[in-house]
């Protein structure tokens, strides 16, 4: 399974495993990938807590961090609002819609000294202290995902010898990020879960191969086997970049509800909705996306404008889902359509194994085939 971008980056299997659990992220790099620990919503306090036990964890092996760099968003003209200024911009109509929401399904309100939910920082600038901080870790590669990667980063990651990635969903979207310079672009699928396009996997891999000429592309979307990994290197890309596989392991700290939900779902029980991020996002089809999705209640609003109105409510409805028939009913996360396939927990080197295992079955199986 080795390709020329695995060979460069030190990985026995060319597997980029995006995680926001930094456990996941240590053990797929232990296993021979390459764990990606997205950073999002991490201050740099945070972050460099974040790396400097996942460093001490794998050693000298190969890891990664993904940040959220949208090209547009709500005051992006203006390099982005402060939280005052979000408040003020969230209309009365969306915050008394949350507090029916919230109570028409018994949702607890929370305690005092409960802190919310880290919110999602958008704006280059805005997350340039993450980013240097996370440049000046022993990491092997860093991500853009919702758009190029400023030039500066580019320029900062080449002279520390990291390579810079960047996830497009269309041709389109993979020549602007090779025209910012990037090392590797990542052709992400409708099938994926988070933030994604309309274009499937399946198409979309091959053309964006077609488009960006030497640069090493990785398959994202629906890639949750090793019949699968086979699948996306016949398509012409150098690794596979999976992140919903990783949510049920042993390791991940998905909230237990949501994973007891993941474990039950079918492929068809996911949903692009805006009702998280402000942008579409594949996540699980629950209460909460029904309502949102609902055309008598209002539309979710943009990034970030939706993130730092919902961000209350899903505290509450993650500290109280547990014990809560009604938030239960809310509770959802980010998941592709490979969930279907997710229904087993266990550990991220098993998983691994499978992998691995599976890609050398189906391409002896191959084998048989080419030589009729």
């Amino acid at each position: 399974m080795r390709t020329q971008l695995a060979e460069e980056l030190g990985l026995e299997f060319p597997i980029f495993a995006f995680t926001h659990c930094r456990d996941v992220a240590a053990a797929v790099s232990k296993a021979g990938g390459l764990g990606v620990l997205g950073v999002a919503a991490h201050s740099p306090k945070a972050v460099r807590m974040e790396l400097e036990w996942i460093e001490k964890e794998i050693g000298d092996k190969p890891y990664g961090v993904d940040l959220l760099l949208p090209a547009k968003f709500a005051g992006s003209d203006k390099g982005g609002f402060d939280a005052s200024e979000l408040d003020e911009r969230i209309p009365e109509e969306h915050r008394k819609f949350l507090d029916k929401l919230l109570a028409d399904y018994d949702v607890p309100a929370l305690a005092p000294d409960v802190k919310l939910t880290p919110e999602i920082s958008v704006g280059f600038e805005k997350q340039r202290d993450v980013i240097e901080l996370a440049l000046e870790h022993r990491i092997s590669l860093i991500a853009s995902a919702l758009g190029p990667p400023p030039a500066w980063m580019v320029e900062r990651g080449r002279e520390k010898g990291i390579k810079v990635a960047a996830l497009a969903g269309t041709v389109e979207h993979a020549r602007r990020h090779v025209e910012a310079g990037v090392d590797i672009v990542i052709a992400q699928g409708y099938e994926a879960g988070g933030h994604t396009g309309q274009v499937s996997t399946m198409v979309l891999v091959p053309e964006v191969v077609d488009a960006v000429g030497s640069i090493p592309v990785l398959a994202a979307g629906g890639i949750g086997n090793g019949r699968q990994v086979t699948a996306a290197l016949a398509l012409g890309a150098q690794g596979v970049w999976m992140g919903s596989l990783w949510l049920t392991t042993e390791e991940a700290e998905t909230h237990p509800v949501v994973k007891e939900k993941f474990l039950r779902a079918g492929s068809s029980d996911t949903v692009r909705s805006r009702s998280l991020t402000g942008k579409p996002a594949r996540q699980l089809r629950s209460a909460w996306t029904d309502a949102w999705e609902d055309p008598s209640n209002p539309d979710p609003l943009p990034m970030p404008l939706q993130p730092r109105l919902v961000r209350e409510a899903q505290t509450r409805i993650a500290r109280s889902a547990h014990k809560n028939p009604g938030a239960a009913e809310l509770s959802n996360y980010f998941v592709g359509q490979i969930v279907g396939s997710m229904n087993q927990v266990k550990s991220v080197r098993s998983v691994m194994e499978e992998l691995v295992t599976e890609y050398a079955d189906t391409m002896e199986r191959l084998d048989e085939l080419a030589e009729g």
